[in-house]
């Protein structure tokens, strides 16, 4: 079984915030701080060590103390760049990605993800959870990554490839559920827009 420590978890944010008018989304305030930096508290405790992919205001991030990791182009290719980065840079066998704008991720993202892949001796596991009408669906953002994808996945990058789930799906990757009595509803709920932060800011303790 994989250990914490063999993971390195990485808090995706390096979008354009198209849907936030241009607003850089992992500086978003949530509870008093940056939503990027409630990430990070959150996944801290689940792995070995954590990073942050982001593209721009680069020394706002950097003053958290932590590495920043930025795609190799500068096309914001999406989550797919930000995954390559960090398996580009990280040193354990493992890449844990989770984005910034999902502030309810579960406390136990990491090692269910390692679960199902040692399972099925995968060497990629998504998160697979239920929408608001119970149905699973996938979450391939919530992802478990081991190095030696990396290859795989910079060959899809630089042919054009950009959603996660085709690629993943090619590796033979292995899922986990989070539909278990106990499990959050929301936990897998992301923020696209300022005004869905504000709504979840006044609808959330």
């Amino acid at each position: 079984m994989t250990t914490p420590q063999e993971i390195t978890g990485l808090v995706l944010a390096g979008g354009r915030g198209t849907r936030m008018e241009g607003a850089d989304k992992g500086l978003q305030p949530w509870r008093g701080q940056a939503l990027a930096l409630h990430a990070l508290a959150r996944l801290r405790p689940q792995v070995g060590r954590v990073a942050i992919n982001a593209n721009r205001n680069l020394p706002a991030y950097a003053a958290w103390g932590v590495p920043i990791w930025s795609d190799a182009d500068a096309d914001y290719a999406g989550p797919l760049a930000g995954m390559l980065a960090g398996l580009t840079h990280c040193e354990t066998a493992w890449l844990l990605t989770v984005p910034c704008d999902a502030p309810f991720f579960p406390a136990d993202l990491a090692a269910r993800l390692a679960e199902a892949a040692t399972q099925a001796r995968a060497s990629i596991a998504f998160a697979r959870a239920p929408d608001e009408t119970g149905t699973l669906r996938p979450q391939p953002v919530f992802c478990l990554l081991h190095q030696s994808t990396a290859p795989s996945l910079r060959d899809y990058l630089q042919g054009g490839g950009r959603k996660i789930r085709p690629w993943a799906e090619q590796q033979g990757c292995a899922t986990a559920r989070f539909d278990r009595a106990g499990d959050d509803p929301q936990a897998f709920a992301n923020i696209n827009t300022l005004q869905e932060l504000q709504t979840l800011q006044a609808a959330t303790p």
